[in-house]
């Protein structure tokens, strides 16, 4: 059973149980419990949007550490915090998007219904050494 539907089951049981141990009284007290949730729910996804609109789009302090903290099956959301910045879009099919970091990394997650269904990183090759320099 995914959280929208054990969200809303929560929300009828507390209405049905408010109805029975309070009359009219518990049905809106349940209707102003599970209002204000649905506003923190919603205050917590404009802080995150906020948060992610202050830094460039795309770009991520380091994608190999961004690449290590990702989990098949997180939400849009919980990407965005954590890497504190909008996505560049790759792809519409499947919804792919994108976060670099300064050095050229690349990180690229695929969507499916908001949640990860795949992720790849990609490294900026490294730059061949120059013959005569130290270290060669």
């Amino acid at each position: 059973m995914n959280g929208a539907w054990l969200g809303w089951a929560l929300a009828v049981a507390a209405v049905a149980a408010g109805y029975v141990g309070y009359g009219w009284k518990g049905v809106a007290l349940a209707f102003t419990v599970a209002f204000f949730w649905l506003l923190l729910q919603f205050n917590q996804s404009l802080r995150v949007l906020r948060i992610a609109s202050a830094r460039p789009v795309g770009m991520v302090p380091n994608a190999v550490m961004l690449n290590a903290r990702l989990n098949k099956g997180m939400r849009l959301p919980q990407v965005l915090k954590l890497t504190r910045s909008l996505g560049r879009r790759v792809a519409d099919e499947p919804e792919t998007w994108a976060w670099a970091d300064e050095g050229g990394d690349e990180v690229e997650v695929q969507l499916a219904h908001g949640r990860i269904t795949h992720w790849e990183l990609k490294r900026k090759p490294a730059e061949p050494a120059v013959a005569g320099t130290p270290g060669t």
